[in-house]
């Protein structure tokens, strides 16, 4: 192979061109990563059970599932955790090769297969069941320079205006915001005024479900309506409640005597987090935890990249006194070996590319010049039509030149 290349090349000259092409080409398309695809695809289930302890939990919620979840193709290991605040994690990992989609849906068919077990409030609260990244792209902090705002809010600003955004992100598949919990209406009951009036829990919670719904109350003057009637009216009654005064005001309980227990006379009603159990801190202070996970297969770079540019987008309708700071960045070490790769080819252009190419096209030149070969064969010419020149310019040619001119004669 080596010899046909020396006596054409031409040949050689045209193929190694073909492959620097294809070699700069192939380099543009190519994904950037940190480390290469080591974690086997794991899928999250999570539900939760109120007011449940953690053995309750494990009982009713967790062990039904785990049931089963044996069993299901492609399954390395799975575990599950529960706390005492009723919140129930069930982690299934799979085989490194498999597809994580074809996963998670083979684990949301084996949990069908559980959830008639589930006690009803479980699936009241919902089940949900995703993809669980191993570690986030980047972390987001958003925080109050002055203290003017606090962790409640930071936490429901960034839900209601940051997470879908993200979202949306090519390269994202999940935003998780940790800090406090989302806005919900709490109740805090006492536990006194309830024994004395004889009313328990589930009272005020049939109450609450009973009395914020959305009532639709239908029309007026819809057809069909006497001769004459030429309007048609579309009747709006309350829905849900909104404030803090009005669900203050549900009635728990009417008495016969015509009295009526409201919920204000029973709890303190008020707007606050929807959980406690966590809380996000930056430097101390309190904050708001962004963290985004990458797709699979995605370019991490191009994603950071467009995600750090939404945030600066956003940060222009952020409120006085609202800021953002990268808190982790995991592309940090692939784009600071990418521009240090850049910034020696730039201060060095000869000693690479151009400086390899000069060196091929000077050695070829040289061995050309040094062994010319004339070979002329075929049925139609002579032998002393082959001639082969394997003199060096200004010197005695070797004993190993002269040898291989002899096999030329030949």
């Amino acid at each position: 192979m080596a010899k046909f290349f020396v006596n054409h090349p031409i040949i050689a000259i045209v193929i190694s061109i073909l492959l620097v092409i294809v070699g700069i080409v192939s380099i543009v398309r190519l994904p950037i990563a940190q480390y290469p695809e080591l974690a086997p695809p794991e899928i999250l289930l999570q539900a939760t059970y109120v007011g449940a302890d953690a053995e309750t939990v494990e009982q009713s919620v967790a062990t039904p599932i785990e049931q089963q979840m044996q069993g299901v193709d492609n399954m390395i290991y799975m575990n599950s955790v529960n706390s005492s605040s009723g919140l129930m994690r069930l982690r299934v990992d799979f085989d490194v090769g498999t597809d994580a989609n074809t996963d998670q849906i083979l684990t949301q068919m084996r949990y069908l297969q559980a959830e008639s077990q589930l006690p009803l409030d479980v699936r009241n609260q919902g089940v949900t069941i995703r993809k669980s990244p191993t570690s986030p792209l980047a972390l987001f902090s958003l925080y109050s320079p002055k203290g003017t705002y606090d962790a409640t809010f930071l936490a429901n600003y960034a839900y209601i205006n940051i997470n879908d955004p993200m979202s949306r992100v090519p390269g994202i598949g999940q935003v998780s915001i940790f800090g406090a919990g989302q806005y919900a209406m709490r109740f805090w009951v006492r536990p006194d005024t309830l024994a004395s009036l004889g009313i328990t829990v589930s009272d005020i919670a049939a109450a609450l479900t009973n009395q914020n719904k959305v009532n639709p109350s239908g029309q007026i003057g819809a057809e069909p309506v006497p001769r004459g009637q030429q309007f048609t009216y579309t009747v709006r009654a309350q829905g849900r409640l909104l404030t803090a005064e009005e669900f203050g005001d549900v009635v728990v309980r009417a008495n016969p005597d015509g009295s009526i227990v409201r919920m204000k006379d029973v709890a303190r009603v008020e707007l606050g987090a929807q959980s406690y159990n966590q809380i996000g801190r930056l430097n101390g202070n309190p904050s708001a935890i962004i963290a985004v996970y990458q797709l699979p297969g995605s370019n991490a770079i191009d994603t950071m990249n467009s995600a750090k540019q939404l945030m600066d987008e956003l940060k222009t309708r952020f409120p006085e006194d609202l800021e953002y700071t990268v808190s982790l960045d995991t592309t940090l070490a692939v784009s600071e070996g990418i521009k240090e790769m850049a910034r020696h080819s730039d201060s060095s252009p000869r000693s690479t590319g151009f400086a390899g190419w000069h060196f091929r096209c000077f050695s070829l030149a040289r061995f050309l010049d040094q062994y010319s070969v004339i070979v002329r064969s075929g049925p139609g010419h002579r032998a002393r039509g082959r001639r082969c020149d394997c003199r060096r310019r200004g010197r005695r040619a070797t004993h190993r030149e002269r040898a291989f001119a002899a096999r030329c004669d030949s």
